[in-house]
């Protein structure tokens, strides 16, 4: 089975090479998809990629959010013709040494996210307030999308392949974290099976949090606008 961790980045320069490094060791590809970032995390990643054959490097010429980097990522690993594909962040919020076992649960699921929510999941070093965005926008998307994930703003998945080619791609335009709920909401509206693997989400140690309240508010605005296109059969 091929694998590629998709891994979008800005200025995250401190945490990329240790992170390669520690993804190398369960036999995964991963794709760096960089927003030109001014720290030289791009050329860093295309000195990494010279020495370690599972890496390689897509460079975006500026920084267009979440969203967009991982569909151009998820279009080449989709082209180099991968069976599972993955997203996580490069901050070690998402543990290199859960990506195994994201893997084994699409040998049953189509989908399987890294939850904070369900039993055994849990967040560290987060203050009340991001606690209460995070469970909040989650419970929000839940409910008006009438879905029973727990974690639909999780940002560590797994793929199989042919859920990211039956979703419409081109259709999916949300630019931050409604991104992550989006493609829940459209591969579960496809019929595909999603599980919810327990995780352990750290908070970063290095380099600053990407939130902001435009991702926010994209989010507040983009949940009932799915629904409505759900009604109207367009998801």
């Amino acid at each position: 089975m091929r694998a590629t961790v998709c891994l979008p980045t800005y200025n995250e320069h401190e945490n990329l090479e240790p992170m390669l490094r520690a993804l190398g060791v369960h036999g995964v590809r991963v794709l760096v998809i960089d927003d030109n970032s001014p720290d030289g995390t791009g050329r860093l990643a295309d000195r990494l990629a010279q020495e370690l054959d599972y890496v390689d490097v897509l460079h975006r010429p500026r920084k267009e959010g979440l969203g967009p980097a991982y569909l151009a990522g998820f279009r080449r690993a989709l082209a180099d013709g991968v069976d599972r594909i993955l997203e996580m962040d490069c901050d070690f919020s998402h543990d290199p040494k859960d990506v195994p076992r994201l893997i084994a649960a699409t040998e049953e699921a189509d989908l399987a996210i890294g939850s904070r929510y369900v039993g055994g999941g849990e967040t560290v070093n987060w203050g009340v307030v991001r606690r209460a965005i995070s469970a909040g926008g989650s419970l929000y998307a839940r409910v008006l999308l009438s879905v029973a994930i727990r974690d639909l703003t999780a940002g560590f998945k797994c793929y199989r392949a042919d859920v990211l080619r039956t979703i419409d791609l081109d259709a999916v335009d949300s630019k931050g974290y409604a991104f992550q709920i989006e493609t829940v909401y459209r591969a579960v509206r496809a019929g595909f099976r999603v599980v919810e693997v327990p995780i352990r989400f750290v908070d970063r140690e290095v380099g600053g949090s990407k939130m902001s309240r435009a991702i926010v508010l994209e989010a507040i605005w983009k949940v009932p606008a799915l629904r409505v296109a759900a009604l109207r059969g367009r998801v």
